[in-house]
């Protein structure tokens, strides 16, 4: 790994983050948890596999991940954040805060993976009826999605999971994602630009920013 060589925290810290995949790596174990291989190769597009491993060797010589082998069923070594991995998450909010406006632009060619979402939809996300009963709203599906829970006024975004029965699934096009929550566009509007909701309306505008 090259150095800055500079005797500066920030240059110290970019020295073990800066380099090309490293901060979306850490975006993808915050995002989904504990990883196999496969599973950051398919949220990372474009990442070379050799790429990949040598970047992985990297953090875990750092101390940013760690990886051990889960029993069966799950049978596989698993890639995880350390600590010192997970207190990267502070940097990761505050890009996809500073960058949301680079979102404005419509995407082109740009690749897109639902659950890349759910940092930012923990922060833009509310529960407005928090006398209601817990509601989960899932975007995307269990391949590539994240379930946005509503439980007495606390909004929590985790993984899609077989262990939650969403109320309702949401599926569109990036832009309208966006856009819907961001407030930029209403539901009615998202609706007549491709988004298409299977289960309770009431349940997605329970989440969606005021």
């Amino acid at each position: 790994m090259r150095s800055y060589n500079q005797y500066c925290s920030m240059a110290r810290a970019l020295d073990l983050v800066g380099d090309r995949w490293v901060l979306l790596i850490v975006r993808e174990l915050l995002t989904q948890g504990p990883c196999r291989f496969s599973d950051l190769r398919r949220g990372l597009p474009g990442i070379a596999s050799n790429l990949l491993a040598d970047r992985l060797r990297d953090m875990e010589s750092t101390g940013l991940i760690t990886r051990h082998d889960e029993p069966p069923p799950v049978a596989a070594t698993l890639i995880s954040l350390t600590e010192r991995g997970r207190d990267l998450g502070g940097v990761v909010r505050e890009l996809t805060r500073w960058g949301a406006p680079l979102m404005v632009v419509p995407p082109d060619d740009n690749a897109f993976r639902v659950h890349w979402f759910s940092l930012p939809l923990r922060h833009l996300c509310r529960d407005s009826t928090p006398d209601k009963p817990a509601s989960v709203v899932r975007l995307g599906d269990l391949s590539d999605g994240c379930d946005i829970i509503a439980d007495r006024g606390r909004i929590d975004v985790r993984p899609c999971s077989t262990e939650r029965r969403p109320d309702a699934t949401v599926t569109a096009p990036p832009q309208v994602f966006v856009a819907l929550f961001t407030a930029a566009v209403t539901l009615r509007t998202a609706m007549t630009m491709g988004l298409a909701v299977d289960g309770s309306v009431a349940a997605l505008e329970r989440v969606l920013p005021g």
